[in-house]
């Protein structure tokens, strides 16, 4: 089952929301991948989707903790340290073990990007309040 970017993940921030859709294209991306012949060699498309992942996650979260600097959002600090874990975790990747056995990896990296999308942008997110007109 994909990912699907529903209303009940909308922070009301045009730009914010623009980008978390992107981050679940990524993940279906992923998904994907995870739903092909367990047989087939990814090994290059798994680096590539972890360098994107790692690359476009960080253009977001600049973006974002400029928002919420801008705004002056009470837990801007939580925020970012949540950021720089989830870029912390895609740049201690271990490439051995990736290509030892992807397909499980893949699952590993599917349950974190899940679990990210559904903790952090519903339950953080979407708290960021909205600027003022």
């Amino acid at each position: 089952m994909k990912y699907e970017f529903t209303d009940d993940y909308l922070t009301g921030i045009a730009s914010v929301d623009q980008q978390h859709a992107k981050l679940f294209d990524l993940t279906n991306e992923c998904y994907e991948l995870v739903m092909d012949d367990a047989g087939t060699d990814h090994y290059d498309r798994i680096v590539e989707l972890i360098d994107e992942l790692r690359d476009y996650a960080a253009t977001h979260f600049a973006h974002e903790e400029e928002y919420m600097e801008r705004v002056q959002y009470e837990r801007r600090f939580s925020e970012r340290y949540q950021h720089l874990r989830f870029i912390q975790k895609l740049s201690e990747v271990d490439l051995d073990s990736v290509d030892e056995n992807q397909q499980e990896y893949l699952l590993k990296l599917l349950d974190f990007l899940a679990q990210w999308l559904y903790g952090h942008i519903k339950g953080m997110d979407c708290r960021i309040p909205r600027e003022e007109d």
